[in-house]
């Protein structure tokens, strides 16, 4: 029995269906990494964490908590929900929460000091240069937001906010001292197994190697599924590393992997060698551990343009340990060593002019920086400096014309995959929105339609529905016909607190009216969602009464849709509803009435 799946979209106030056809229509996103190295796989999928050691164990994780003031009340989907382009910029929406499963988080290595907050939906919009610039002064980067990974998840750089200030440890956040605390080594206690973790306010973020991210890109890493651990793989790798952020520079960062000889693909595949290593007497650097903390490191002089020193730090012991400080490290360069020998691959700001399979042509490019067994190593993902000009930064809004690439989460376009035929069992299986229920319809003449069901739940990101029919042929439909309440402020075009329906949008109306047989153009204001597609995302149609179609579409102004509808002598008469399809989402407004 061969049972086809029906590829038709048909749009309306309630109901999208969806099918396979849809894949063609998903933004054509653009050649450019930067634009589609984004991982998206689950952002359709609530976040979650696990609150104790106990509950990670038991595979026990939430969709909603609060803890020490962090509260998400409702649930928020994972990770990257739009992605928008222009000649110059990227443009990232995200919850900034990963798509692995969180936490826990705890003060102490014995787990017994709770952590003082959780991750919380941080509701991102941030943009990365397109046409990165190298200056011939570097800017040193601060505490906060330096670039974003691939899931969503910001990116801090080696600093854990506290450095020495000749007496004592001090807070800051602005790197105002010569001494300054390495994250990884004084917080990574903290970390969870996927190496993240975050302050009071909130926000999830790595400092290092991002373990349970590169394993969803199968970067050379496993998880342990009973321990819920990640750990890198003992074999050997075989394949270049991918692209696991951007930084604000808006040049690449990948995982560990690259190639052997920087310009030659075919060199062969291996572990990339950061430029860093300990002052502990090593390759001719300071003992530390001898001679105190007298003297910074070239790298630092340069970076603040000091004398060596400025400023002592305090001697080494067992309360300040070597490597407590950023500054306990020499970089190989200042030591009489060439970057690009078997001694190391990666410079002062953990990065080399390389070919990669994503950059043929060759690019300038980070790397994670871990020992063979893992272990992150300094200065883990970019030095105390940006190679390029950080242009990058967090936006209010999108006030240029973009292309949309990407949009996902409570707006994902759902694909029916291949049916599964057993008998007289047919199978259904599509991707889904999580919190959304769905409608499944099957036809032999697609003139009738029956309704199957109106109560499929989507499980986590899929959903599925099996068949038993005589008829042997029959094409399939479905829709998502509601979605349960979302974090969705800031993330998903979704609106401020979340709604329920089939596109989680209200209803809106223009006002006014019109005579049939005539011609008119309408302005139609969205003013419910806060984050509503940029000016000038594309429009797929504007619809009046659900079959006159408008035309001299414009979008110029965020918000604010023109169309000119010419009206039939035969149109139904009274209050009609008006539907505006993006790319995605849709929006209805009802209305234009007619006379």
């Amino acid at each position: 029995m061969n049972i086809p799946i029906h590829t038709r979209w048909k749009l309306n106030v309630t109901t999208t269906l969806l099918g396979i056809i849809l894949m063609t229509l998903t933004n054509g996103r653009a050649a450019d990494p930067r634009t589609n190295s984004w991982f998206t796989t689950y952002s359709g999928k609530y976040a979650r964490i696990y609150t104790t050691d106990a509950n990670k164990t038991n595979g026990v994780a939430v969709t909603t908590w609060s803890n020490c003031g962090t509260v998400q009340a409702t649930p928020a989907y994972s990770g990257v929900q739009e992605v928008y382009s222009s000649s110059n910029w990227v443009y990232l929406r995200s919850s900034g929460l990963g798509s692995h499963v969180m936490g826990p988080w705890y003060l102490n290595a014995a787990h017994t000091a709770a952590f003082p907050g959780w991750a919380t939906n941080q509701h991102v919009l941030y943009k990365i240069p397109r046409n990165p610039t190298v200056p011939v002064s570097k800017t040193q980067n601060k505490g906060g937001s330096i670039g974003y990974f691939v899931d969503g998840v910001t990116m801090f750089n080696s600093w854990d906010a506290q450095y020495w200030n000749g007496s004592a440890e001090v807070s800051s956040t602005g790197n105002s001292g010569y001494w300054n605390r390495d994250a990884y080594v004084n917080e990574g206690v903290t970390f969870d197994p996927a190496n993240a973790h975050q302050p009071g306010s909130g926000q999830y973020h790595y400092h290092a190697n991002p373990p349970a991210l590169r394993y969803f890109l199968g970067d050379h890493v496993d998880f342990n599924p009973t321990n819920k651990a990640y750990t890198e793989s003992s074999s050997s790798p075989t394949k270049h590393s991918p692209i696991i952020g951007w930084v604000a520079d808006g040049y690449p960062i990948y995982g560990p992997y690259g190639y052997s000889i920087s310009n030659n693909a075919a060199s062969g595949i291996r572990l990339m060698v950061p430029g860093y290593v300990l002052r502990n007497g090593q390759f001719g650097s300071q003992n530390l551990t001898s001679v105190g903390r007298s003297y910074l490191p070239q790298w630092a002089v340069r970076m603040y343009n000091v004398s060596s020193n400025i400023l002592a730090g305090p001697a080494v012991s067992t309360t300040y340990p070597l490597g407590r400080y950023m500054e306990d490290n020499d970089y190989l360069g200042d030591l009489g060593y060439t970057q690009g020998t078997n001694t190391f691959d990666l410079d002062e700001y953990n990065g080399r002019w390389c070919v990669t399979p994503e950059f043929p042509g060759g690019t300038y490019a980070y790397f994670t920086a871990i020992s063979a067994n893992g272990t992150p190593l300094f200065p883990y993902n970019i030095g105390f400096q940006y190679y390029g000009n950080p242009t990058g930064t967090s936006a209010t809004n999108i006030t240029e014309s973009v292309v949309t690439n990407f949009i996902g989460g409570p707006n994902s376009v759902a694909t029916i995959n291949a049916p599964i035929v057993q008998g007289s069992a047919v199978k259904l299986t599509w991707s889904a929105t999580e919190g959304g229920t769905y409608m499944v319809q099957s036809t032999t003449n697609f003139s009738t339609w029956t309704t199957n069901s109106t109560t499929v739940a989507a499980v986590q990101n899929t959903a599925s529905y099996t068949n038993n029919t005589s008829d042997n042929y029959r094409f399939y439909r479905v829709a998502r016909t509601a979605l349960a309440t979302y974090d969705s402020a800031g993330t998903g075009s979704g609106t401020g607190s979340g709604t329920t329906g089939s596109s989680g949008f209200t209803t809106f109306a223009p006002g006014g009216s019109a005579t049939r047989g005539t011609t008119n153009t309408v302005t139609i204001t969205i003013t419910a969602p806060p984050n509503l597609p940029p000016a000038n995302a594309p429009i797929t149609s504007v619809t009046l009464a659900g079959t006159i179609v408008g035309s001299n579409v414009s979008y110029t102004t965020q918000g604010t849709v023109t169309a000119t509808f010419v009206i039939p002598t035969n149109a139904p008469t009274g209050l009609q509803n008006i539907v505006v399809q993006f790319t995605v989402p849709s929006y209805t407004v009802s209305g234009l009435t007619i006379n």
